[in-house]
């Protein structure tokens, strides 16, 4: 990214779908080097917000700036611009090939060079632990070490923003702390961003930079974790940190 600027500028987004307020006015940024954690009850709109930032969805209104550059603007390369992203889910799928065969699809789609995918493929999976599995099949693989494969499989294209949602639901905690060590030696290169969508609030706290809390589409707090965590400013925050906020 040019200029060292922030790698995701939202001014008020908003989102509908129908008469529906899905997201309403949302402002905040993310720095490189940084793990901005969304994180809300189900049906705050997070996974909305998260579409928008991953540029499959286009907001209503409102203003968005990823990586620098406006992604609608008429001049605009959305495509080169969606290259620079990745996005892992909290179910994802895979190819009916091996783990080391479906981290480098994304390379060759990309046309790299056979030694580089075979170096950078080899780097993700140890990030992972699974460099033991390479050459494993995906109907021999547990769910844990499928879910660390679409990981490997968003980090060997070094995106410089990585966008999570719930990429650790219902995993046990050991692969949850497998990815968790994965996702912050992703972001220790400066030039790399993170935005980690979560109802989770203990994974919040422990991976995020600054946190934002997402409540029926509005954006209610945006500060550092542990300051969101231990002197909200907003009641509504307090209630959801606290674990009182019933939903």
């Amino acid at each position: 990214m040019m200029g060292g600027g922030p790698v995701v500028v939202a001014d008020g987004l908003g989102q509908r779908y129908g008469a529906f307020s899905a997201l309403r006015a949302a402002s905040f940024s993310v720095q490189p080097g940084e793990i901005f954690g969304i994180m809300g009850p189900s049906g705050a709109g997070k996974t909305t917000l998260l579409r928008i930032l991953g540029l499959l969805d286009r907001p209503a209104e409102g203003r968005l700036e990823i990586l620098g550059q406006d992604p609608y603007a008429p001049s605009a390369d959305l495509l080169s611009l969606r290259r620079r992203l990745a996005t892992v889910h909290q179910r994802s799928a895979l190819l009916r090939r091996t783990v080391a065969q479906n981290v480098a699809y994304g390379l060759e789609l990309r046309g790299a060079p056979g030694e580089e995918i075979e170096a950078r493929v080899g780097d993700a999976l140890a990030a992972v632990g699974l460099l033991d599995r390479s050459q494993a099949k995906r109907r021999t693989l547990s769910g844990g070490e499928i879910q660390r494969v679409c990981v490997a499989r968003a980090l060997v294209l070094e995106p410089e923003l990585l966008l999570l949602d719930e990429f650790t639901a219902n995993l046990d905690p050991a692969n949850v702390g497998i990815l968790e060590k994965a996702i912050r030696q992703f972001v220790s290169h400066d030039s790399h961003a993170v935005v980690l969508v979560t109802h989770n609030l203990f994974q919040a706290r422990r991976l995020a930079t600054r946190v934002g809390f997402l409540l029926g589409g509005s954006l209610i707090e945006v500060g550092p974790t542990e300051q969101v965590f231990r002197e909200p400013q907003d009641p509504r925050t307090a209630s959801f940190v606290s674990g009182e906020m019933i939903y």
